[in-house]
């Protein structure tokens, strides 16, 4: 059985920072040099750290950067195999039977006994366990496409450990086992990533196949970059004292810390509220929008103005 080829989707480390950041994803010299890796290893690459840091969108960012699709399982506790890999359309597989049971009539008459008769249908199994039949799920959609996707397998922690043994036929050998057809192996190669909020251990096999990548939150200069791009309508000025003042709630013990999504909507729900600086009550009356649990909210609004530098 063999591989599908590997190829690079990126001809260097560079060219794979110029399209993400063209995608609107400002990733750091390490996080590039590591996704690039895995795109010219072949090699699935894990993304690990605490939610809201980008590991998902990161994903997201490299189908961009490709222009090719991307395919996501969504990770929970109970997945199985019918909702990761495949299942038969049962309902298609009756109607089916119903339509040809003239032809399956003839199949079994004659028979001398139930014994001989089964044995004359299921001569014809494949007729009924044949790919028209087969519901791709995104593990299984992924290798049988025809040109290269971004699988994300977001969340993996969150799974059953049971998925993890499933994942590694997958990706060790890019191929799935169908009892009914046998081995099926990869059109083309796709572009691995799984994310995990290390909720649980992963197994080491599993981390084995894997490029191994921790993210965390950005630095204040990144943030800054993030926000100018994605929103310009903040101003200069309101950009910098947001910026910094989220980097400073971020040093807190919060039960959620804010991520850079919730700063992007922060930053646009004051600039829907007209503001061009950060004033103490519009931030207390807003905090909401930055941070999503009422004992954080208790804990950040008596420090408001240290973290305002006021």
């Amino acid at each position: 059985m063999s591989e599908p080829p590997i190829e690079p989707p990126f001809e260097s480390v560079d060219a794979m920072a110029d399209a993400l950041d063209a995608a609107d994803y400002f990733a750091d010299r390490d996080t590039v040099l590591v996704s690039w890796l895995a795109g010219a290893l072949g090699r699935p690459l894990l993304l690990e750290g605490p939610p809201g840091v980008g590991k998902t969108e990161l994903a997201k960012a490299v189908a961009r950067s490709l222009g090719c699709p991307l395919l996501r399982l969504q990770c929970y506790e109970g997945l199985d195999e019918s909702k990761a890999l495949y299942e038969w359309e049962y309902g298609k597989q009756m109607l089916y039977t119903q339509l040809v049971r003239e032809a399956l009539a003839q199949t079994v008459a004659g028979a001398a006994d139930l014994s001989e008769a089964v044995e004359r249908v299921s001569a014809h199994d494949a007729a009924f366990f044949h790919e028209r039949f087969l519901i791709e799920r995104p593990l299984l959609a992924a290798l049988r496409s025809e040109t290269p996707v971004v699988l994300l397998i977001d969340e993996i922690d969150r799974s059953d450990p049971e998925l993890e043994a499933m994942l590694l036929e997958v990706l060790s050998d890019f191929a799935v086992s169908v009892p009914e057809l046998g081995t099926l192996t990869a059109r083309s190669r796709p572009y691995v990533v799984l994310t995990s909020n290390a909720t649980r251990e992963l197994t080491e096999a599993l981390r084995r196949r894997c490029l191994h990548l921790v993210l965390d939150f950005p630095s204040e200069a990144r943030e800054l970059k993030i926000v100018r791009r994605r929103a310009p309508e903040a101003g200069e000025a309101l950009t910098k004292h947001l910026v910094s003042f989220v980097q400073s709630v971020r040093r807190m013990d919060l039960r959620k810390t804010p991520s850079v999504a919730e700063t992007l909507d922060w930053a646009r729900a004051l600039v829907l509220l007209g503001a061009r600086a950060l004033e103490p009550e519009l931030v207390r009356q807003t905090l909401g929008v930055l941070l999503k649990h009422g004992d954080d909210v208790e804990k950040v609004t008596p420090e408001l103005r240290r973290h305002l530098g006021r």
